[in-house]
């Protein structure tokens, strides 16, 4: 049971470095794509306002799985 949960546990983090490095990969470039093609400022706020949800996600994710583990040693 508890290998099944470890594998849960860091399929979890995996699936959060994931959305982390995706998240910054895409924003950074829709901003070099914006600033290329003169796109208005309100796009581009939009694709922060995106970036900014999915580092939000992964960061409640990774919160989760730190009081997971801090839950476990108790």
């Amino acid at each position: 049971m508890s290998n099944d949960h470890d594998r849960d546990t860091a399929r979890q983090g995996r699936i959060a470095a994931l959305v982390i490095a995706m998240t910054m990969l895409l924003w950074m470039a829709a901003q070099w794509l914006g600033g290329q093609m003169g796109w208005e400022a309100r796009f581009v706020f939009l694709f922060d306002m995106i970036a900014l949800a999915g580092f939000t996600w992964a960061l409640f994710v990774t919160w989760q799985i730190w009081r997971k583990r801090r839950d476990e040693q108790d």
